[in-house]
């Protein structure tokens, strides 16, 4: 609506001083994270995974994310962010290693989880933010010994999130919290290959798994404050 001069602005990494206490950076890898996935799944049905399409995948994420940011460094109320940057090309260099290393994508995915905050989802804002959960999730089913016994439908998370942040929180003095957290949840892309994966509505569902999880499916602990 009021656009300026293309422009850049420090926005920090994870600091309790900034807007979203870092939580906004892996929103953005984990965006590059899907964009390349998506890509290296087309590209592999188009070629016939033909060789080095994991990186034309990730360099086609973060050249949609550079524009992106583009657009950004225009908003008189945004700016060029090379944490923005960085962080895309880490969501999709992940992407590539997880498509170069044989038997990656069935051990480990890196996964969002979007709990309801006050019941409700909210699709902006700090809020928006405070209600995601990003995580790796290790999942038992991709290792050759448990793959036929019960904790296949298992996995072994480690994730990041942050609360009470906020304008509110922060004028009414609340300390903003940052959370690294340990966790156990289910493999809900794995019970739904297993029992609905037999035609192409059960393989779509299972394969959007593996990028979301449902909330509440979780055990969990900070193990820092």
């Amino acid at each position: 609506d009021d656009p300026t001069w293309p422009h850049g602005q420090r926005e920090g990494w994870f600091g309790r001083d900034t807007n979203n206490m870092g939580v906004d950076k892996l929103a953005h890898a984990y965006s590059s994270y899907v964009i390349a996935e998506l890509l290296h799944h087309r590209l592999r049905r188009k070629t016939g995974e033909a060789p080095g399409i994991q990186y034309t995948a990730a360099a086609l994420a973060v050249g949609a994310m550079a524009y992106t940011e583009f657009w950004d460094s225009i908003e008189s109320s945004g700016g060029w962010s090379w944490e923005d940057v960085t962080f895309n090309a880490l969501g999709a260099g992940f992407s590539a290693l997880r498509n170069s290393v044989p038997g990656l994508d069935e051990k480990l995915d890196y996964r969002l989880m979007i709990q309801p905050q006050e019941g409700r989802y909210r699709l902006s804002g700090k809020k928006h933010f405070e209600a995601q959960w990003h995580f790796f999730a290790l999942k038992l089913a991709g290792f050759e010994g448990l793959r036929e016994t019960p904790l296949r439908y298992l996995e072994l998370d480690l994730g990041y999130r942050a609360e009470d942040f906020t304008n509110p929180d922060r004028e009414a003095g609340i300390r903003p919290k940052r959370h690294v957290f340990v966790g156990v949840s289910l493999n809900f892309s794995e019970i739904v290959r297993r029992f609905a994966g037999g035609n192409r509505y059960g393989r779509a569902a299972a394969s959007a798994l593996e990028y979301i999880q449902p909330p509440y499916t979780m055990l969990s602990t900070n193990i820092t404050e």
